[in-house]
């Protein structure tokens, strides 16, 4: 159909294709709806020249054919329903308020969205009130936290310097009484003294487990990582647990590590979580054995402790490594325990970058694997010089020299002691002894000061000196020892093979310390 006029033309026809012109007499609205309707649709208009239309239906194929004279009629009906200018504004007018009333419901439904909106603002905002009160509240709380965490790292402190010390003493001292030095005990005197011996070795391993967890969980755990020598260390190792085999039915094996196998990481960690490993399977093996054994592969240490005991069931492998968690069974009524060394063994592990895992059935015993990154080195042992001929102990505690002086009887050389830091000093420059053990912690003068002032005096710097103290030693301490001593050992039983083996070749004593327990590493 082609429709043609030649009237003034559509000047914005651009506009009324879009939608985007009005006027007020409805001029665009057919345009737009002959072309929703029509298959085809196109239209030219000219200013001034009129417009021209052309558009077509496609019909079904089952539709008359028009003729020529079916078009004449349509045109003809058109012709005479022309519509009146009236009729033509109230149809207008109709679209008019259909459309406003579109327009009114519309805006009622932006309402409607705005009061909802700001409805879901306000709950916000209330939420975000809460918030922010919980936030502040949860910083108080962590604030109290973080004192009672301060508290209790000075309180804990307090105790590895107040409360070890007399337990150390007590501890060396009953050696002492056990191994006839001031002469021979009756057998019921023996075993008292055996039972004190017990109870003070339970109560240190309690308080010094305590202080290795608090330590872990305020983030002060110190690692000095050491060349350590697995043959040496497997030594010790077997020395130390091989008193605690209570029985003949248990056998406690150590397969032979590779022989030239050396690696850097830290020994006392390392013997701690072993020694917390073997402790706990001669606990639980009533018959058969505990076997440790060892596996270098793939820059991995893996040392594994393996017994025959009551095994571990499934659903308890995970909470055994839980801080004071105990496994419910017929051995754990006779054998005690905190619930502790399995928790301090597995952080141990984890800050050494390793991993301490287990396997184990009911009634077929269980294995600990401890796996640890290593580095494969080798090198020699460091010897040491001739020695004079005293030893030079610096302590102001009477009973802490007494243990030292026992320790050294029936050696060639002198035993002299100062129970100050002037007078250790002074002491030294004028012996000039073999050896001083120096305690750190004393009134005045401190025995940092005094191994400061012997290394700058050229007449005592070449004398070596062992570190004897209670004291925990932190990062800021070994930083101000600057490697200036030659080892650290604890006040009490507990000296590491290593020094006791140093020891006895500064001094060119080999039959020294032949009644000392061999011992892990001592605690830093």
């Amino acid at each position: 159909m082609t429709v043609i006029d030649s009237g003034p033309g559509i000047a914005d026809l651009d506009a009324v294709l879009s939608g985007r012109h009005r006027s007020a007499t409805g001029m665009g609205i057919g345009i737009i709806g002959t072309r929703r309707l029509m298959d085809t649709f196109e239209i030219q208009s000219t200013v001034g020249k009129g417009t021209i239309i052309r558009f077509s239906k496609i019909l079904p194929a089952e539709a008359p054919r028009l003729q020529s004279s079916d078009l004449a009629i349509v045109s003809a009906r058109l012709a005479q329903d022309r519509v009146a200018t009236t009729d033509e504004t109230r149809i207008q007018n109709r679209d008019l308020l259909e459309t406003l009333e579109s327009l009114r419901l519309r805006d009622l439904e932006l309402e409607r969205r705005h009061a909802e909106s700001q409805r879901i603002n306000s709950e916000l905002e209330e939420t975000n009130r809460g918030v922010v009160a919980l936030y502040a509240e949860l910083d108080e709380k962590a604030a109290a936290l973080r004192n009672a965490d301060e508290l209790k790292g000075r309180f804990l402190r307090h105790v590895s310097h107040e409360f070890r010390t007399p337990l150390n003493s007590i501890l060396a001292l009953t050696q002492l009484l056990l191994r006839r030095t001031d002469g021979d005990l009756a057998p019921e005197q023996e075993r008292q003294v055996g039972y004190i011996r017990k109870a003070a070795q339970d109560l240190t391993e309690m308080v010094n487990d305590l202080l290795d967890l608090a330590k872990m969980e305020a983030g002060k755990t110190e690692m000095h990582f050491t060349r350590i020598h697995l043959v040496q260390l497997f030594s010790a190792l077997r020395g130390v647990m091989r008193p605690l085999i209570t029985t003949d039915a248990v056998s406690l094996v150590f397969e032979d590590p590779p022989e030239n196998f050396f690696f850097e990481s830290d020994e006392s960690k390392i013997a701690q979580i072993l020694r917390n490993l073997i402790s706990n399977a001669l606990k639980f093996t009533e018959k058969g054995e505990v076997r440790i054994s060892s596996e270098v592969s793939a820059g991995w240490l893996r040392v594994s402790v393996a017994d025959t005991g009551i095994g571990i069931a499934a659903e308890d492998q995970d909470r055994i490594f839980h801080e004071f968690a105990q496994v419910n069974n017929a051995i754990q009524g006779r054998v005690k325990g905190t619930g502790l060394g399995l928790p301090l063994s597995r952080k141990l592990a984890a800050l050494l970058g390793g991993e301490l895992t287990v396997t184990s059935q009911p009634g077929r015993g269980a294995k600990f694997t401890l796996t640890l990154p290593v580095r494969d080195q080798s090198g020699d042992a460091v010897s040491s010089g001739s020695p004079p001929d005293s030893i030079l102990i610096i302590d102001d505690e009477e009973a802490a020299r007494y243990i030292v002086r026992r320790r050294f009887q029936g050696t060639r050389y002198r035993i002299i002691e100062a129970p100050n830091a002037v007078e250790g000093a002074e002491r030294a420059r004028f012996e000039r002894p073999a050896l001083i053990l120096l305690d750190l912690v004393m009134p005045g003068r401190s025995g940092f000061d005094v191994l400061d002032e012997l290394k700058q005096d050229s007449a005592t710097c070449g004398i070596p000196v062992i570190i004897h103290t209670s004291r925990s030693l932190g990062d800021s301490d070994f930083e101000r020892l600057g490697n200036r001593h030659a080892a650290i050992v604890p006040k009490g039983e507990l000296w590491p093979p290593q020094t006791l083996e140093y020891i006895k070749k500064l001094l060119g004593e080999s039959d020294l310390f032949l009644d000392e327990p061999l011992s892990g590493e001592s605690r830093p």
